[in-house]
């Protein structure tokens, strides 16, 4: 199947991927011909925590969210995926059951590869271990940035800083996720969020536009927030 989002169109999924970027035609070629390919449903999950990681899942098409549920069964999202992205990279490394969830946040295509097979490929093209250890320390510097956000900073300024951070070179964010998923990234109620934003409108801090983006009006009072 060919993607048919504007990034990816007419490619594979694997053509698409940056940890199989510096493989010639080939050998993506061989890469494609050990995958298979599943769609899924919006709200459909496509793996649930406990499951047995014996896959590389590669998303095509669409998007994917990535949570974890506390022992009171308070959702926590940890991340966006979208085309080109991977996930369930930790069955690579480890025996354990996988400890997140991945929900199709859209109808998503996404392919799989099973994990012993990846692991005779990063022995066979050593690039390909290389780019999942860059991609694996990205997100372990993404994780430690979140801990410290909730833990270490209070509700606004939690909120301003990864609005600056999530803004483009126009000063603009396009939200990947709706905003109950972003609140409970930044772990705070979806009321609360709302409110916080409603307040930097007040202040002529920012400009929502529609349900997705944000105009950033005053960037530098935003960081000033404590």
């Amino acid at each position: 199947m060919d993607c048919k989002c504007e990034p990816c169109k007419g490619r594979t999924c694997i053509e698409i991927v940056p940890i199989f970027s510096n493989l010639n035609y080939d050998e993506m070629m061989e890469i494609t011909g050990i995958i298979t390919q599943k769609t899924f449903e919006k709200g459909e999950l496509i793996y649930f925590s406990g499951d047995k990681g014996e896959k590389l899942y590669v998303i095509h098409i669409g998007k994917v969210k990535i949570t974890r549920l506390s022992d009171d069964g308070k959702e926590q999202v940890i991340r966006v995926l979208g085309p080109g992205e991977f996930m369930g990279e930790l069955s690579l490394f480890s025996s354990s059951p996988l400890t997140d969830n991945a929900e199709a946040l859209e109808k998503t295509t996404v392919c799989m590869i099973a994990a012993e097979k990846i692991k005779e490929l990063m022995k066979k093209y050593p690039t390909i271990a290389f780019k999942v250890m860059e991609e694996l320390s990205e997100r372990l510097e993404k994780a430690e940035n979140l801990i410290e956000k909730i833990n270490l900073l209070g509700v606004e300024k939690r909120l301003a800083k990864t609005l600056i951070n999530m803004a483009n070179d126009q000063d603009e964010v396009v939200l990947k996720m709706s905003k109950k998923d972003l609140a409970s990234h930044l772990g705070m109620t979806q009321e609360t969020l709302s409110r916080k934003l409603s307040n930097f409108q007040d202040l002529g801090l920012i400009k929502p536009i529609g349900q997705r983006r944000i105009i950033i009006l005053d960037k530098v009072a935003l960081e000033g927030i404590e």
